[in-house]
């Protein structure tokens, strides 16, 4: 284990694996996801759309020629990552992944040790420059053409006095036109009294990561001058839904997180 990581704190990272059915938590980390869960009972379902989310997304790209991609807040590797899911496409994709959490880190530089077209970066998004300009990322992903940059379940974690529109304009400046751009983030639109509660939960968690839910108009900023595909900025789970396994049976979860995929004019 990583010597700077402190077990006695949650990691959003780490709370989203276990949420997940993932293996790669520590008991606080359980602890906060079993709270969100007393107070937000289909909470897993919602983190599975998102990640259901992912994948359409991705071959969406793939379907638009795009062979590269950056994921910023990639967290700890579950099932159908994106170079996964790209590379069962086309072998040729690229994939680099970038999370400021060095567990994170760790288990995607184990899973990657044997993929030379797949990386990770260990940083904050709030860096732009040090993701970007990175030699891993340089290494890999070619900024003269298209890229598919994924910024999913990240945003929420910014809070306004960080501007995250601003670092946004940034990573939407350095991509390529053609290239393609994915969100997800959690709103407090049409949410009961959960949603603040479970707020208030991680603001107590001593996580150094708080939520901070944004309204529609907000989340579609954060796209810029990105021309949005049909059907725009929705429930994730009602962006292109291949089948009932991408939905949740709560309604509420389906709408929960925000989802859209933009394309650089």
């Amino acid at each position: 284990m990583p010597p700077s990581v402190d077990i006695s704190v949650p990691s959003m990272a780490r709370t989203y694996d276990y949420l997940l059915g993932g293996a790669h938590n520590f008991a606080v980390d359980r602890e906060l996801a079993v709270q969100v869960e007393r107070i937000m009972p289909d909470a897993r379902s919602a983190a599975r759309v998102n990640r259901a989310f992912l994948g359409r997304a991705v071959r969406h790209m793939i379907g638009q020629g795009i062979t590269q991609f950056l994921d910023i807040g990639s967290g700890i590797p579950t099932v159908a990552n994106v170079h996964e899911v790209a590379q069962a496409v086309d072998p040729g994709c690229r994939v680099v992944y970038v999370d400021k959490d060095p567990i994170a880190v760790a288990h995607s530089e184990l899973m990657l040790a044997e993929n030379d077209r797949a990386a990770v970066v260990h940083a904050d998004m709030r860096d732009p420059r040090a993701i970007l300009d990175h030699p891993e990322t340089r290494g890999l992903l070619d900024f003269d053409r298209p890229i598919g940059l994924l910024v999913l379940m990240m945003l929420h974690w910014v809070p306004d006095e960080a501007d995250p529109w601003g670092l946004m304009a940034t990573y939407r400046e350095a991509l390529a036109p053609g290239s393609h751009l994915a969100i997800t983030h959690v709103t407090a639109d049409d949410q009961d009294e959960s949603l603040a509660d479970v707020t208030d939960l991680i603001k107590g968690s001593r996580s150094a990561d708080q939520l901070n839910e944004r309204s529609h108009e907000r989340v579609l900023a954060l796209f810029g001058d990105f021309e949005l595909v049909e059907p725009g900025l929705v429930g994730c789970a009602a962006w292109r839904p291949g089948g009932p396994g991408d939905m949740s049976q709560t309604p509420a979860m389906n709408m929960v997180i925000y989802g859209g995929v933009g394309r650089k004019p």
